[in-house]
């Protein structure tokens, strides 16, 4: 394992984003809750009913969030949503 530094660089539209520590991996997704968020990009919705199958074929949980369209950043209640029903999360991106 690389123990180099790593510099994240939050993709959101705050003019001022938190700093926030990067959280471990979970060592595992059995009885972990992800959350497949389609951010509104064509066939990411495609993408994620794949991968959703692909994860439920693996006793993971999954729950499904989408923003109202791709030229908006989430609503905080979308991002809420998710932060309180997840514990990890695939963002779909398409183009």
């Amino acid at each position: 394992m690389n123990s180099a530094p790593v510099t994240l660089h939050d993709p959101t539209a705050e003019t001022t984003p938190a700093t926030r520590p990067r959280r471990p991996p979970l060592p595992t997704l059995r009885g972990r809750t992800v959350a497949l968020f389609d951010i509104g990009k064509s066939r990411a919705g495609e993408f994620l009913d794949h991968l959703e199958t692909r994860l439920r074929a693996r006793g993971v949980t999954t729950a499904r969030f989408a923003k109202p369209t791709n030229a908006k950043p989430a609503t905080a209640a979308i991002l809420r949503d998710i932060a309180a029903g997840a514990d990890a999360v695939v963002e779909a991106l398409a183009d």
